[in-house]
Order: C-alpha cells, then sequence, then structure tokens
C-alpha cells in the first residue's frame, strides 16, 4: 500500500499546489517564447530580438548583429533559471503528495516539451483538489449508528 499524505500536511500541500501552479504557467510561456525565439534564430529568417537600439524601441536584427540588448539571450537565460524554480516546485509537491519518482520526472518534463506545463498543471491541480476534497470529505462524515 502506498503511502499516503498526513492530513496535517493537507495546509501545505494546498500552498505547494500554488506555487507550483504559477511557476507552471510562468515556466511555460517562457518555454514558448524560447521556442519561438529558436525558430526565428536557426531558420534561414535567421533574425535575433533586440531592446533599445537604433532600430526602434523593438526590432528584429540579423543574428550577430544585436548592438543594444538582446532579448533572445534575456529569454533563454530567465526561463533557464526559471526551469530550476520550477523543479523545486515539482519537488515540493511530489514529495508532500508522497508520489513514485515517476510522477516526478513527467512534472519535470512539463519544463522542457513545449505546452506539457500547461495540461500538467491543470491535470494536477484537479487531481490534488479532487483528492484532498475525498480525503477531507472522510474525516468529516459522522457514523451513524444505527438505533433498535
Amino acid at each position: 500500500m502506498p503511502l499516503e499524505p498526513k492530513r496535517a500536511d493537507f495546509p501545505r500541500i494546498r500552498s505547494a499546489l500554488a506555487f507550483y501552479k504559477v511557476c507552471a504557467i510562468i515556466t511555460g510561456v517562457f518555454l514558448l517564447l524560447l521556442c519561438a525565439e529558436m525558430l526565428l534564430k536557426y531558420t534561414p529568417i535567421a533574425v535575433e530580438l533586440q531592446l533599445g537600439g537604433k532600430q526602434g524601441f523593438l526590432a528584429l536584427v540579423p543574428s550577430g548583429t544585436v548592438t543594444a540588448m538582446n532579448l533572445s539571450t534575456g529569454i533563454l537565460i530567465v526561463h533557464g533559471w526559471f526551469y530550476v524554480v520550477y523543479l523545486f516546485s515539482c519537488f515540493q509537491l511530489w514529495t508532500r503528495m508522497r508520489w513514485p519518482l515517476g510522477r516526478f520526472v513527467v512534472l519535470a518534463l512539463g519544463g522542457v516539451i513545449p505546452f506539457l506545463s500547461f495540461v500538467l498543471e491543470r491535470r494536477t491541480h484537479r487531481e490534488i483538489t479532487t483528492y484532498l476534497a475525498r480525503r477531507e470529505a472522510e474525516t468529516v462524515t459522522p457514523t451513524v449508528e444505527a438505533s433498535h
């Protein structure tokens, strides 16, 4: 029989779930931005996103000719560091829910496979809230004894 979370851990699980939800959305958005940036940079178009250069506030310039702030590199860096935060949120949720290791691996893949973080976030949120509600209902429901 697998271990189940303790009733006393339910507030921590809810907190970890909220943190995971925010991290999954931010990581997913930056992953999509990163994919778009990679398509722009490594296809025949070969452009990068520049902020505040001679071409204007925001401009696409040929790769290697960025003279101002390179937003393409910024997106890469932000996604990379936020993926670490996302992994931490996955780890928190995984340990508090006492899931098997495979579940952690699937959650971790959400930060590197486009759109997967959104799908996993929605499914995980629904699963955990249902689980917690069911467990709380089991402990709150009084047992009725039949009188003869």
